[in-house]
């Protein structure tokens, strides 16, 4: 039996809070939605979910002190923010206070769902009614094995971290990482790393990989930022 991801909305418009839970619920998510942020933070230390959307104004507090309250509790909830605000420096508020996604209103359901499920990937959590599946460009992903075998049946030596790693890219597939999101991901916590490690790492796997230019896959960097695998 596939265990429900559950998923705290906070979002104090009650009928975009109503209408985001109903289509979470049909996508067969667990879903508790709440319009202030002193509900949000009793969820998040009673019942912690994998998933946390939080809109950044709230009646009572705002988004950025929900999101570093669970950080500082290292609680392992992904957050999604939402926002009207488009400015750089809200978005570099939100991810300093420890976001991994943000999405701007009006936003488009399908694109939102989509978000959704990729940060429950990122979690390694599991999706309602499917198996994860990590294949790409005829490799084959083992991520209980935590092995890769090339199209030829050959096995890919990755050390845990090159594992690790390429499990982000693969999880967070065309979208954009930054370096200190996969530091976040890939490396142990209580050790220090400097981002541009980032760089090196990314380089030993394609080179084990055997990454060429005619490659079904990429892994691209993105200037500023860090990294987007694209496959073909």
């Amino acid at each position: 039996m596939t265990t429900q991801p559950h998923i705290l909305i906070v979002e104090d418009d009650e009928n975009l809070r109503m209408a985001l839970e109903d289509n979470l619920v049909d996508e067969g998510y667990r879903v508790t939605a709440v319009g202030y942020g002193r509900d949000a933070i009793r969820v998040l230390e009673s019942d912690v979910p994998e998933l946390a959307i939080i809109d950044i104004m709230l009646p009572d507090t705002d988004g950025y002190s929900i999101c570093r309250h669970l950080r500082e509790l290292s609680l392992p909830v992904r957050v999604l923010m939402l926002t009207a605000r488009t400015l750089e420096s809200d978005l570099v508020e939100g991810f300093e206070a420890g976001a991994d996604d943000y999405l701007t209103k009006p936003y488009r359901l399908r694109e939102m769902l989509a978000r959704v499920k990729a940060l429950l990937r990122r979690r390694g959590g599991p999706q309602p009614g499917e198996a994860e599946d990590l294949d790409f460009a005829g490799f084959a992903v083992d991520t209980k094995a935590r092995t890769i075998t090339s199209a030829a049946g050959e096995d890919v030596p990755l050390t845990r971290t090159e594992f690790d790693l390429l499990l982000c890219l693969l999880r967070n597939r065309d979208r954009a990482l930054a370096r200190d999101e996969i530091l976040r991901s890939a490396w142990d916590p209580d050790v220090m790393v400097d981002p541009r490690t980032v760089d090196n790492f990314v380089s030993s796997v394609k080179k084990k990989l055997g990454w060429t230019k005619n490659a079904a896959y990429r892994i691209k960097t993105v200037r500023g930022v860090g990294y987007r695998l694209e496959i073909d």
